[in-house]
């Protein structure tokens, strides 16, 4: 990370940190309102070269929610809640990391941490993902700002998230890493912002699953090594860790 990018991020994270204060402190009252269970969620990421962290949300889900089902939140998942669906319909749930940005361990803009257990199965060309730091939004989060709902037209979402999501994803975050700037950082910001805009008034922006973007370069994943990903998919244990995005 240049120190450009770091002190973006500081004064970015530090300021949200303080304008909105007074919704951080809203939105946990009103998870704990809800059900009396834990304001925030916390969960095991794999980050900047390897190494694994802590990421925070708000929580939006029941408790242990892990072990009542897929480890994937699919379309109109029984076990989140009514906040918790508002919160992940804008996006809210995820503002707690913007203290993972001011400790470094995230940035404002890069790809968006996977858990342990899908980074294993990692390619070697996807594994490239893991020299960025990865970040609250960039454009692959973008266009799959619907990912829930278009996993729940798969009849098997995990393996669907593997074989196509995913690798997509990658492909994305790489390419626009390879031509980032603080101002491409900035704009991503303004772009998601107006996407979660759009999102809130009903307006569906998302694109079809699995569909490539001709503006990104298809050589950032060779279409052999996004096959082997498949294959990896394939071999996926049906078990319900705590993998819950």
């Amino acid at each position: 990370m240049t120190r450009g990018k770091r002190a973006f991020d500081l004064i970015g994270a530090g300021l949200g940190v303080v304008l909105l204060a007074p919704l951080l402190a809203l939105l946990g009252l009103l998870v704990k309102a809800e059900d009396g269970g834990p304001v925030l969620f916390r969960q095991e990421r794999v980050g900047y070269r390897g190494r694994r962290f802590r990421i925070w949300k708000f929580r939006t889900m029941v408790p242990d929610a892990e072990l009542r089902g897929l480890p994937l939140t699919v379309g109109r998942d029984p076990r989140v809640t009514r906040i918790g669906a508002w919160m992940r319909r804008l996006k809210l749930d995820e503002l707690p990391q913007l203290f993972n940005v001011l400790v470094g361990d995230m940035s404002l803009v890069g790809p968006r941490p996977d858990v342990p257990r899908y980074v294993a199965l990692y390619r070697a060309p996807e594994r490239r993902v893991l020299e960025l730091v990865p970040g609250m939004t960039d454009e692959a989060s973008i266009r799959y700002l619907g990912e829930s709902a278009m996993l729940a037209a798969s009849p098997d979402p995990e393996r669907n998230y593997l074989a196509e999501i995913a690798p997509e994803k990658i492909r994305l975050s790489l390419a626009y890493a390879a031509r980032a700037t603080v101002w491409s950082d900035l704009g991503v910001i303004l772009k998601t912002l107006r996407h979660l805009y759009w999102s809130a008034a009903g307006i569906q922006l998302t694109a079809p699953l699995g569909r490539a973007d001709p503006a990104v370069d298809s050589r950032s994943t060779p279409r052999s090594d996004r096959g082997r990903s498949a294959a990896s998919a394939a071999t996926i244990p049906r078990t319900n860790q705590n993998c819950l995005r």
